[in-house]
């Protein structure tokens, strides 16, 4: 088994992956770009599809699969580059230690051959696009490329993340309809403390590396308030998609479709045990479910 598909130093990695089945220099390559591990494209994607089905885009499959190819290979574009550059504290995190690059199993030349080859699939994807989505999107590059700086300058990279990881609702909004841009900031919004929220979650296993490395996150700055930080986040989450469901749909029965969301981020605050590394991956990756949940509830929102 490959170093980095060790369970004792990826926990998180999907270990009977495509990925674990490659040769061990395509496999490099793969890990690279984190396809063994399908939750963070997840993750990407589901504000996209919330933004093209709150949009009323029920029917748009030909977009959504479009948004999905796009969250897979622009995700794994991003690692690449925060590998790149976070080779040298990768090297001094345990979890971290091991990934192609700080290893030295990939070269810094190669990861960026890798990293055009991946945005060029996306800029396919671009080209499909109607033209405020393409720049709405575009517009996206300036916060990606300062996300892995974020940890070196601040206690809260999370918040930087989740300006990134929700932008993909901005893009499926606008490819469909360029107006009550109140309920899109609304929907961005929540978006943003969702992702807080459950990227706190994840930083919980790192705590005592980052601490000592001297990087900033999150689940360092909330300290023994972890819990009540999480639930704050995910409050913030569902008051303001609350809003852009109201401000959508004035129905109190439209509200409705936000309860099984809302049932699931409490389970996993009441659940979360924050010195149980398996506990927080497991709540970490509950995520993606809670993000099929929304996106069912966009849709019956969106479907007015």
């Amino acid at each position: 088994m490959s170093p980095e598909l060790s369970p004792e130093l990826t926990p998180d990695s999907q270990h009977r992956s495509l990925a674990a089945a490659l040769p061990q220099r395509l496999r490099d390559f793969a890990l690279l770009a984190r396809f063994d591990r399908p939750i963070g494209w997840w993750l990407l994607y589901w504000p996209c599809a919330w933004g093209v089905l709150l949009a009323g885009g029920q029917k748009r499959w030909d977009l959504a699969l479009w948004l999905l190819l796009g969250a897979i290979v622009m995700r794994g574009a991003g690692c690449v580059y925060n590998d790149i550059v976070d080779a040298d504290l990768d090297q001094k995190v345990a979890r971290t230690a091991a990934r192609p690059i700080a290893s030295g199993r990939v070269s810094k030349r190669a990861a960026w051959l890798w990293l055009i080859a991946l945005s060029l699939i996306g800029l396919l994807v671009l080209l499909q696009l109607r033209l405020p989505a393409q720049i709405i999107a575009l517009g996206s590059l300036a916060p990606v490329a300062a996300y892995p700086f974020m940890k070196r300058i601040t206690w809260w990279p999370q918040v930087w993340l989740g300006l990134v990881f929700s932008w993909g609702a901005l893009v499926g909004w606008s490819e469909l309809r360029t107006d009550s841009w109140d309920v899109l900031a609304l929907l961005y919004a929540g978006c943003i403390c969702w992702v807080v929220g459950y990227d706190t979650i994840y930083a919980l296993q790192d705590r005592e590396d980052d601490a000592l490395v001297g990087i900033g996150s999150s689940a360092l700055a909330m300290g023994g308030r972890v819990q009540g930080g999480v639930a704050l986040f995910y409050g913030l989450a569902l008051t303001f998609w609350t809003l852009a469901f109201w401000l959508l749909r004035p129905d109190p029965l439209a509200l409705l479709a936000l309860l099984p969301m809302a049932v699931h981020l409490v389970w996993q605050v009441v659940t979360l045990i924050p010195g149980d590394n398996d506990n927080a991956l497991a709540r970490f990756r509950a995520n993606r479910f809670a993000g099929l949940l929304m996106a069912l509830a966009c849709w019956v929102v969106g479907n007015a």
